[in-house]
C-alpha cells in the first residue's frame, strides 16, 4: 500500500472535532429569553449552533444526521430533506428548467456560461422551497441541500454516468465546477442561496456494477494530477459546501471511512469547514461489501468517526446505541452535528420569512422564458460538429426535408439522468419543423425503433428520402443504455457500455439511407459519453453531436443546422478508435487514458469541434521567453476569422514538457481556454497567464515540482495533434519557453 494510504494509530478511529464550535454539554440549561438564540438571525452562528444542539436529546441529535430529518415540534422546527439534486436543472423536485446534460456544458468551454446556468437553477430552486415552505410542505427532494455537482474524472468511456461529468480534463473539471458552485451557491456574505456538493469524493468512476466493493488504487502522482485537483479548487476556490465521499475504496479504505483523504487532505491540508455527506447506503458497504467492521453499528461509529456528518441512509440511527456501548462519546455526536447545522443556518432555515436576499423569489422564475433562452444558449454552444463536407448549413427554403432516425422524437435523448420534468419539451422533429420556411415540405418517418434491434433492414421503409434536397437522421443513445447502477434498464451492465458502439441497426438504417443516394445526409447524434462514430463519419456529408441537450434541444441543432448560429462546441472528452486502444476499465493509472496519456491516433480527439467560420492563430508571444521557476509568464496569441461568418471560438492553451525517461509526464495538458467572437474579418489578441503551480509536474511521489528547461507553448481551437489537422481544424500556433 503506498505510503500515503497508511493510517497511523494515532488517526485510527479519531473524531473529527471542530475546536471552533466547542459545544456545552447535550443537556445543559440555557439561559431563559423570549427568543431562543438559535432563532436570533443578530447572534454569532457558533452560539445559535451550540444553543440548538443543548436542546436535543441524543436521538433527536442522530435524528438530525440522517438524509431525512423528521420534524422537531416541540421547538418549532419542520422535517428537512438534505437529498436534492441539480445536476442540469432542479430534479425530482417539480416542472424545472431542463438545462443540457452536465457533459454537454462540458463542451462549452464556458465558466461563465456555466455559472449563468447555475444561477438560473439556484433561482428555481429557491423559489420551488418558498412556494413549498408556504404551504408547509417539507417532502423528500424539496430542501435546498443539492448534491451537485459531479466532478469525477471521466477517464474511461465505458463509464455510463461519465454523462453527469465535465470531461476527462482536470483544468476544465475544475474551472467549470468552481463557477457552477459559485452560481448555486450565491454571492451574499451571510447566507447560502443554495448549498452545492462536490461528489463523489474521491477516485471514481466505475464499473458501476462493482462500486460497493471496488477498490480503486491509483498511484500518489495520478491522485494528485488527475483525482483530486477539481475537489480542491471546488473547496478552496468555490467554497463548496458540503463533499460526498464514493462507494468505493481508495487504498484499501473505502472512501466513507479513508482517514487520508477525509482527515488528512480535505480537513488539515484543504481546509474545508462544510460537512461530508455519505452516498446513498455507503456505509452499508462498510460491513457488507469491504469487510471493514462486523455490524451495522460499528459501522455508524466509525464513520462517524472518520469524519462524515450527513448519513444518506439510516445508519446513523443507531448512534444513540453505540454511545451506549461505548464505541463514540456523545461529544463526538455533538462535533459532527455542528458541522451539519451549519449550513442549516447559513441557508437561514431557522432566520424566519424575509431574512435572506433570496426569500422573494417565487415560481415566476421557473422556466422563465429568460430561462428557457438561456437553455437554448446553452446549447446552441454545446453541440460539437463533427464532420462537413459542405452539407451545412442548409438552407430553411429547401423544397423537401426528410427527417428519420429512432431519436428525431425521442424525449428520452433530451434528457439524460437526473433531470427534471418540464412540460415544453422540444424534439429533434419538432425543432427542425420550427425552422424550416412555410411552404417547404417536411416528411417524417421514424425507420427504426432503438428496441427492436433484431428488425430486418428489408423491413425498413425510407420513404421518399431519395427524393428530398437534404437528409436529417437522428441516431445515438439514451439513458436507457447508459447511466446510473439501476437505472438504465436497456443497459445489461448496470449503466455501463461495454460495447462501445452504437446498436447495429442504427448503422444498417444509415447504410439503407445512403445506398444509392447523393443526397446529403446530416446525422445528428446522441449521448452522453463516447461512442464508435467511424461508419457514422463515412456514411454522413455532416455529423453533429448533440450530447442530451435539455428541453430546448430539438431548436438548438435546428438553430445550427440552418445556421442561425455557427457550432462551436468542443469535445471534452477524447473519442478513441475502439476499446482496444485503451487499458482495462478496472485498472484506475492513467497511462494511456485521455488526451495526456493516449498516444493512440483517436477518432475524435479532445477539445476538437468544427464551426462554420474559419479561424486562424498566429503570433504566440511570451512576456519573457527565459524565466525562474517561481515567475508568471504572460502568453498572447492573435486569432483571426478568416471565414465568411460570424463565429465564437474557443481558444486553448496547452503545454507540452520533453520527455524524462522513467517518469509519466503528459503528451499534453490543458492550462487555459477562452471564448472569443468575432465577425468575418475580425481578429483579437487572447491573453493568458501561466502560474509557476500550472506549469509544475507532478512526481511519482504526487509532488507538485518546478522543473526547468524548455516547455512548449501552444494556442490553437482542439489539441494540437496530427489527428485534429486531419479533421479539419485549425493549425496550433506556438512558442517555446525556457525555465531557468
Amino acid at each position: 500500500m503506498p505510503l500515503i494510504f497508511r493510517r497511523t494509530a494515532a488517526r485510527f478511529g479519531a473524531a473529527l472535532l471542530v475546536a471552533s464550535l466547542a459545544l456545552p454539554t447535550a443537556h445543559a440549561q440555557t439561559t431563559p429569553a423570549t427568543t431562543p438564540v438559535f432563532r436570533d438571525p443578530a447572534r454569532p452562528l457558533t452560539a445559535r449552533v451550540n444553543d440548538l444542539i443543548a436542546r436535543l436529546s441524543l436521538e433527536e441529535k442522530a435524528q438530525q444526521l440522517l438524509d431525512q430529518n423528521p420534524a422537531i415540534p416541540r421547538l418549532g422546527i419542520p422535517a428537512y430533506s438534505w437529498w436534492n439534486e441539480a445536476l442540469h436543472g432542479v430534479a425530482r423536485s417539480g416542472p424545472a428548467t431542463v438545462f443540457p446534460q452536465a457533459i454537454g456544458l462540458a463542451a462549452t468551454f464556458d465558466d461563465d456560461l456555466a455559472r449563468r446556468e447555475a444561477t438560473a437553477i439556484s433561482d428555481e430552486a429557491r423559489a420551488m422551497y418558498n412556494a413549498a415552505v408556504a404551504q408547509n410542505h417539507h417532502v423528500k427532494y424539496g430542501g435546498l441541500t443539492f448534491w451537485t455537482p459531479n466532478i469525477n474524472i471521466f477517464r474511461d468511456p465505458r463509464w455510463g454516468r461519465g454523462q453527469e461529468t465535465y470531461g476527462e480534463d482536470p483544468t476544465l473539471t475544475s474551472r467549470l465546477g468552481v463557477a457552477f458552485v459559485r452560481g448555486l451557491q450565491g454571492d451574499d456574505p451571510r447566507h447560502l442561496k443554495v448549498a452545492a456538493c462536490a461528489k463523489h469524493y474521491a477516485v471514481h468512476s466505475g464499473p458501476e456494477k462493482l462500486r460497493h466493493a471496488f477498490n480503486a488504487d491509483p498511484s500518489p502522482q495520478d491522485l494528485r494530477e488527475t483525482y483530486l485537483p477539481a475537489f480542491q479548487a471546488l473547496v478552496q476556490q468555490g467554497k463548496v459546501e458540503a463533499v460526498m465521499c464514493a462507494y468505493s475504496s481508495v487504498g484499501g479504505e473505502p472512501c466513507c471511512g479513508n482517514t487520508f483523504l477525509l482527515q488528512d487532505v480535505l480537513r488539515r491540508e484543504w481546509g474545508f469547514r462544510g460537512h461530508v455527506v455519505s452516498d446513498c447506503g455507503a456505509l452499508e458497504d462498510f460491513y457488507q461489501g469491504y469487510k471493514l467492521v462486523k455490524t451495522r453499528l460499528e459501522a455508524a461509529a466509525i464513520a462517524l468517526q472518520r469524519g462524515v456528518s450527513l448519513n444518506c441512509g439510516d445508519t446513523y440511527a443507531l448512534l444513540p446505541e453505540a454511545v451506549q456501548k461505548g464505541l463514540l462519546k456523545e461529544v463526538q455526536v455533538d462535533s459532527a452535528l455542528a458541522v451539519l447545522l451549519r449550513t442549516r443556518f447559513r441557508l437561514g432555515l431557522f432566520d424566519g420569512p424575509g431574512a435572506t436576499p433570496y426569500d422573494q423569489l417565487t415560481p415566476a422564475v421557473i422556466n422563465s422564458a429568460a430561462h428557457r433562452a438561456l437553455a437554448r444558449e446553452v446549447a446552441r454552444k454545446s453541440m460539437v460538429l463533427l464532420k462537413n463536407n459542405g452539407a451545412l448549413p442548409l438552407r430553411s427554403n429547401l423544397g423537401k426535408y426528410y427527417v428519420t432516425g429512432p431519436n428525431a422524437t425521442s424525449l428520452e435523448a433530451l434528457l439524460g439522468n437526473y433531470y427534471g420534468v418540464n412540460s415544453q419539451l422540444v424534439t429533434f422533429l419538432e425543432g427542425l419543423v420550427a425552422g424550416v420556411q412555410p411552404g417547404s415540405q417536411l416528411e417524417y418517418k421514424q425507420g427504426i425503433l432503438l428496441d427492436r434491434p433484431n428488425v430486418s433492414p428489408s423491413d425498413w421503409t425510407t420513404g421518399d428520402a431519395q427524393a428530398a434536397d437534404a437528409i436529417v437522421v437522428v441516431l445515438g443513445i439514451t439513458g436507457l443504455l447508459e447511466g446510473e447502477e439501476g437505472e438504465s434498464i436497456a443497459s445489461a451492465h448496470a449503466g455501463d457500455r461495454l460495447d462501445y458502439n452504437l446498436p447495429q441497426n442504427q448503422i444498417d438504417f444509415l447504410k439503407k439511407l445512403r445506398q444509392g443516394s447523393k443526397t446529403p445526409i446530416i446525422t445528428v447524434v446522441t449521448g452522453g459519453s463516447p461512442m464508435n462514430l467511424a461508419e457514422v463519419h463515412e456514411l454522413s456529408d455532416a455529423v453533429l453531436l448533440a450530447w442530451y441537450p435539455g428541453e430546448e434541444g430539438g431548436n438548438a441543432a435546428a438553430d445550427l443546422i440552418f445556421g442561425k448560429v455557427s457550432p462551436s462546441g468542443k469535445l471534452p472528452v477524447t473519442f478513441p478508435r475502439s476499446l482496444d486502444q485503451l487499458p482495462a476499465y478496472e485498472n484506475y493509472a492513467m497511462a494511456g487514458r485521455t488526451y495526456r496519456y493516449l498516444a493512440a491516433e483517436p477518432q475524435y480527439p479532445f477539445g476538437f469541434g468544427l464551426s462554420y467560420a474559419k479561424f486562424a492563430y498566429s503570433g504566440v508571444k511570451l512576456s519573457a521567453a527565459k524565466i525562474g521557476r517561481g515567475k508568471p509568464v504572460e502568453v498572447s496569441a492573435t486569432v483571426t476569422n478568416t471565414g465568411v461568418v460570424e463565429g465564437e471560438e474557443v481558444v486553448q492553451l496547452y503545454l507540452t514538457h520533453p520527455p524524462v525517461k522513467g517518469a509519466q509526464i503528459p503528451l499534453y495538458a490543458l492550462k487555459g481556454f477562452r471564448r472569443v467572437k468575432l465577425a468575418p474579418g475580425g481578429s483579437t489578441t487572447v491573453r493568458f497567464t501561466l502560474t509557476p503551480d500550472e506549469r509544475a509536474l507532478v512526481n511519482a511521489q504526487g509532488q507538485l515540482v518546478q522543473p526547468t528547461g524548455p516547455v512548449k507553448v501552444w494556442v490553437a481551437d482542439s489539441l494540437p495533434s496530427a489527428r485534429s489537422l486531419a479533421l479539419g481544424a485549425s493549425p496550433a500556433a506556438s512558442a517555446v519557453l525556457t525555465v531557468k
